[in-house]
């Protein structure tokens, strides 16, 4: 148990770290990626993932996404009481990763006035305020990506080409589904930088958006549990 929770941890730390570095590089003031675009994030959160699920995929299952375990659980491939531990491993990871990427760019976060960006370069906002709007596309998009994960493994695939094709999955949710709410679909990504965001001191910062902060949370969860229950409903 110990060795897959630190699994969980460090790919989660490796996830943000690579993630919120790709926002952080077109987001934040006289980087040399400033102003790159979705495109260069989308395919930045993509490697990311891809990347932290090889490092951290020889210690435990590499979920490194809260939502994800709890639809393993309910699919039945982890074990209910591994749930907390790997959770609690995401979020540390998470958070640990967020206050890393903050030392590596914190001139940039310095002189970088606009609180959206900064904010943007740690956790994820809306385009459109909606609540009930942006909780569905989170849900949506978690879905897609948690019935993706389970359908790669029923395939006849060779050994650790899924996890590449679950990086290229990334891409195509951030590139379709992603313009709305910048796709958390999960809670440990946005959650744990996000706290670390409201705990850094950083100029210019702005507050944390702690009343939109549970849909990153919740609606990445309902999506992937109706994933997991969906896929066993398949013969």
């Amino acid at each position: 148990m110990a060795t897959e929770v630190i699994g969980e941890f460090l790919g989660t730390l490796i996830l943000v770290l690579l993630g919120d570095g790709v926002c952080a590089n077109v987001n934040l003031a006289r980087t040399k990626g400033h102003n790159a675009g979705w495109l260069t994030i989308t395919i930045g959160w993509g490697l990311a993932v891809m990347v932290a699920a090889y490092a951290s995929g020889y210690l435990s299952p590499a979920h490194l996404n809260p939502a994800v375990t709890i639809a393993f659980a309910i699919e039945g491939s982890t074990p209910w009481p591994s749930v907390p531990a790997y959770i609690i491993g995401q979020m540390l990871g998470a958070f640990l990763g967020a206050v890393i990427l903050w030392l590596h760019y914190r001139d940039h976060f310095n002189v970088t006035e606009d609180p959206a960006m900064i904010l943007g370069s740690f956790a994820t906002a809306p385009e459109i305020y909606s609540p009930a709007n942006n909780l569905i596309t989170e849900a949506i998009g978690t879905f897609i990506l948690t019935f993706g994960i389970m359908s790669f493994a029923q395939n006849d695939l060779a050994p650790g080409l899924s996890t590449a094709l679950v990086g290229g999955l990334i891409v195509s949710i951030g590139a379709s589904l992603g313009g709305p709410t910048g796709y958390a679909i999960n809670p440990a990504r946005d959650l744990g930088p996000r706290i670390a965001h409201a705990m850094l001191p950083i100029p210019h910062k702005g507050d944390s958006d702690w009343s939109y902060a549970w849909i990153p949370v919740v609606g990445p969860i309902i999506g992937s549990v109706i994933a997991a229950i969906v896929f066993q409903w398949i013969p």
